[in-house]
């Protein structure tokens, strides 16, 4: 097994040898937005917008800004994507739509229906071989690359509705995986089709003595919970007791950091991380190297990216891009920046608001970090606090007084004629104080946003703590039949979101 684990290895470093890079990343993406434009030219949404003439223009990239309105989910879907889910062909993309992706956000209760085609898919493939090639800069043993890879995600049992049918991304994905992943691959579709997520996790919990696992792809939430009912049920000390050989989690959809600490105390080992960018609108980069935590943006597999700078001239308190916003191509943007991102796909996303905010350490090799939601940060007050700054704070709190934490959610509450934060923190420690937690979290926002600091001395009148049991988010999840492998808890919670969420915190024990 080891002679072909060096085979495979050395395979993969070959493939991940830096490839010709004539190709600057602004002529990938000139050429990557060519080719949508060419493929969807005769949509009636290419109709609509004279892909064709944009196509004859000197910089199509200029006309196609031009041309084309910035669409958020509701205008893209009310205008356009509710024809494709009526199985209507040739809508935003050639053909008819096999897939809709089912994505709650975080920051709406309606589910949102998300195109996928066969091409974005291709495209998502395209981004995944690099990783998995890339993963021979991490030093990994070279018979880790014989052993299994556990796929933590949604059921692969899809609901059919028309000519298509409706999953979430990663459920669609385990249908769609190419037949060599399928040796390595665990848990396999008998567990993936059972609907309940509580019901998958005790199959896998029941079959993990028969694996060998080496590497791990999932959301970190999902993985550690998947983890703590393997270790409590065989009676285990920590998971590489069981699976000695995992080495390596790629994880994405959720900050990594916060759940660092709780996550790490149930191995046996250290083991590497890759971080990746995975939506249900395409998958956009990931971490190439283990010297930095940062992702490279993938500028040609499938989509063509535009970016708003994050500010107030583009968008408005509330986080809802303004009229006269203005879009950026890769070759206009800087480091250091707060950038909302637009994307066109292969799967019919047109200048399409993702949602997401970024920031771009190295703007000439596009390497980035993800800081949060363009509707998930709190400015009730001109704070402006995003949730980047939430995890280093959270993060700092929980090194500094043992908290154990794993899940948090923050609010705007009012405080007589002033507004006040409310942090929700889960923890099983019972020695901590609430107003210790709160002062050291508040020290630390002070020290790392400025506009918070100002809004502290004059307007924000007061930084609360209520610590809750570790089940209570996931149960509140599970109550809006959003206990899945994709599923994560808001950050910030707003609107029909923070009345839920109060809401249900009446309806249990001692609240």
């Amino acid at each position: 097994m080891y002679l072909l684990g060096h085979v495979i290895k050395t395979g993969i470093r070959l493939g991940a040898t830096p490839r010709l890079s004539w190709r600057s990343p602004v002529s990938k993406q000139r050429k990557a937005l060519i080719r949508l434009l060419t493929k969807a030219g005769d949509t009636a949404f290419g109709r609509a917008y004279g892909f064709r003439q944009i196509l004859t223009r000197q910089s199509p990239v200029q006309a196609f800004q031009e041309r084309v309105p910035i669409h958020d989910y509701d205008k893209m879907y009310n205008e356009w994507w509710h024809r494709a889910r009526a199985d209507e062909a040739d809508v935003c993309w050639p053909g008819r739509v096999p897939w809709f992706a089912l994505s709650s956000g975080t920051s709406n209760a309606a589910s949102k229906y998300i195109p996928v085609t066969p091409d974005i898919i291709r495209s998502m493939r395209k981004v995944t071989r690099r990783l998995f090639c890339d993963m021979a800069h991490f030093k990994l043993p070279a018979d880790v690359f014989t052993k299994q890879m556990l796929m933590v995600g949604s059921c692969t049992t899809l609901t059919p509705e028309g000519n298509h049918q409706v999953g979430d991304l990663s459920g669609i994905i385990g249908l769609n995986r190419p037949f060599w992943l399928k040796k390595y691959y665990r848990p396999g579709r008998e567990i993936t089709d059972m609907p309940e997520w509580s019901d998958r996790i005790e199959h896998i919990a029941e079959e993990a003595p028969k694996w060998d696992i080496g590497f791990i792809v999932g959301n970190v939430a999902w993985v550690q919970m998947i983890f703590e009912r393997v270790i409590e049920r065989h009676g285990l000390k920590h998971i590489h007791e069981i699976w000695p050989n995992f080495s390596l989690l790629c994880h994405g959809g959720i900050f990594f950091e916060p759940y660092r600490q709780t996550f790490e105390q149930l191995l046996g080992k250290r083991v590497q991380y890759v971080d990746s960018y995975m939506a249900s609108e395409g998958f956009m980069g990931y971490q190439p190297g283990p010297d930095s935590r940062l992702m490279r943006l993938a500028t040609d597999a499938g989509i063509f990216f535009e970016f708003v700078p994050f500010d107030d001239t583009n968008f408005d308190e509330n986080g809802n891009l303004r009229p006269t916003a203005r879009a950026l191509s890769v070759a206009e943007v800087e480091r250091g920046k707060h950038y909302a991102i637009l994307l066109s796909t292969d799967a019919g996303a047109w200048r399409y608001l993702l949602g997401d905010t970024i920031e771009f350490a190295d703007a000439k090799r596009l390497l980035f970090k993800v800081t949060g939601r363009v509707k998930h940060y709190l400015s009730v007050v001109g704070e402006h606090l995003s949730v980047d700054n939430m995890n280093i704070a959270i993060r700092h709190a929980d090194l500094a007084l043992g908290a154990g934490v794993k899940e948090f959610a923050v609010a705007a509450v009012q405080d007589g004629s002033h507004w006040a934060h409310q942090w929700y923190v889960s923890t099983d420690n019972p020695n901590l104080n609430p107003e210790a937690f709160a002062a050291v979290l508040d020290e630390q926002l002070n020290t790392i946003n400025d506009d918070y600091a100002v809004e502290r001395r004059y307007a924000l009148r007061d930084v609360r703590v209520k610590f809750l049991p570790h089940g209570v988010f996931y149960r509140w999840l599970e109550e809006q039949g959003k206990l899945n492998g994709q599923s994560k808890i808001p950050r910030v919670l707003k609107g029909a979101a923070q009345q839920s969420w109060e809401a249900y915190l009446h309806t249990i024990d001692n609240f």
